[in-house]
């Protein structure tokens, strides 16, 4: 049988959880909480399914929940948002990747993603018939080098996936990005589709520049967003997609032919969860902050380096101190020796540069974070006795 994608193997997520399954191991691969989620939000979804809330939804989303979805964005971003014509509620923020991504995309349109890019990206493309035309973000700063993206855009250009606060880089990006941005936007005519699952996950007092907040971009943009992340609850595979109201036209026809409608009894919960606690996800940025630095601390004497984490629920880390190995070696090594599980950064790109970095989930317990500290620092005593 002809593959349409020979050359995809099973994700580095799936690969390194099995592994750490297999091991043993903590597991601060893939990023999902090993904390329990707010018991008011179970408490509602099993409400919802006792009062009869178990079949189709409809197509969109439920009204209800759409239109408490604009009333954040209102709240968040202060950018109005038809809950009718702009919102649309996805399986995860993943199916509303792939579903903007085959509304627009055709055989012969090219799109730019910035690598490390989420392993999910290009496969949409090609499904698509499209080309991805990968630009590396600089190192070590994981910045954005307009003048080579404006050099990989061309007439063929039709979409440009963004992604902040970035993941797997951990880095987030600024009002000038997103002005350069626009002003690409402008010139190429292309369209945008902004991944900002991580929208509350920022750090040090920065700010998440949404393309909604633009006025330019927000016309042109397709923006993600995940309840997964901002519940601690990923496997609700809730998400959804803002954008103008003929990108949501579009939009929609492939949603409904992919998943048509999302499970009932989660739309219900979450929209009476945002009623009851409209400021939810603002606690965020405080809350894995203090995780982040608790690792931070606790590794700090190693040996590892842990490279600034400006967003996001993941910190890097560095085991250049440790030899120059591959990451996907250095990965191996860790689960078998230190018993900790960690995503290797080289899966993301199209032509990996020499790094020695490792993508570490700070979304755990504490004990999960001080148990995993410590055998990382067993693990650098033992490689430099």
């Amino acid at each position: 049988m002809q593959s349409k994608l020979p050359d995809v193997g099973t994700t580095i997520f799936t690969v390194v959880s099995r592994r750490a399954h297999e091991t043993g191991a903590l597991n601060l691969g893939q990023g999902f909480p090993d904390y329990d989620i707010d018991p008011r939000l179970t408490e509602l979804v099993a409400a919802a399914m006792r009062a009869g809330y178990n079949q189709y939804a409809p197509m969109e989303g439920l009204p209800v929940l759409r239109e408490r979805i604009a009333a954040k964005v209102q709240r968040t971003y202060g950018v109005p948002v038809d809950p009718e014509r702009q919102v649309t509620i996805t399986l995860g923020a993943t199916e509303a990747l792939y579903s903007a991504i085959q509304a627009v995309v055709g055989p012969g349109d090219e799109v730019l993603a910035f690598d490390p890019a989420y392993d999910s990206y290009e496969p949409a493309v090609r499904l698509a018939g499209g080309r991805c035309v990968r630009v590396p973000l600089t190192l070590p700063q994981f910045g954005y080098d307009w003048r080579r993206v404006r050099e990989r855009t061309s007439a063929r250009t039709r979409l440009i996936i963004f992604n902040s606060p970035h993941n797997p880089a951990c880095s987030i990006a600024g009002a000038a990005d997103l002005a350069a941005l626009a002003e690409l936007v402008e010139r190429s005519g292309a369209l945008v589709l902004s991944d900002e699952v991580y929208e509350h996950m920022v750090f040090d007092g920065a700010t998440h520049h949404s393309v909604l907040t633009h006025p330019l971009l927000a016309t042109r943009s397709f923006a993600v967003f995940s309840f997964g992340k901002t519940l601690h609850a990923t496997g609700l595979r809730l998400g959804y997609c803002v954008a103008a109201p003929g990108l949501t036209t579009e939009l929609r026809k492939v949603h409904q032919f992919n998943t048509f409608s999302i499970a009932t009894a989660p739309q219900h919960a979450v929209a009476t969860y945002l009623a009851e606690r409209p400021q939810c996800g603002t606690d965020l940025a405080a809350f894995f902050q203090a995780k982040r630095d608790r690792l931070r601390t606790a590794l700090a004497n190693s040996g590892f380096r842990l490279p600034p984490a400006q967003g996001t629920y993941f910190q890097l880390l560095d085991y250049g101190a440790f030899g120059a190995s591959h990451d996907l070696l250095f990965a191996e090594r860790l689960l078998r020796e230190a018993q900790v599980a960690a995503i290797p950064l080289s899966p993301f790109y199209q032509e990996p540069p020499r790094t020695t970095l490792l993508r570490l989930c700070i979304a755990k317990q504490d004990a999960t974070l001080d148990e995993a500290a410590r055998r990382l620092n067993a693990f650098a005593a033992r490689a430099t006795s």
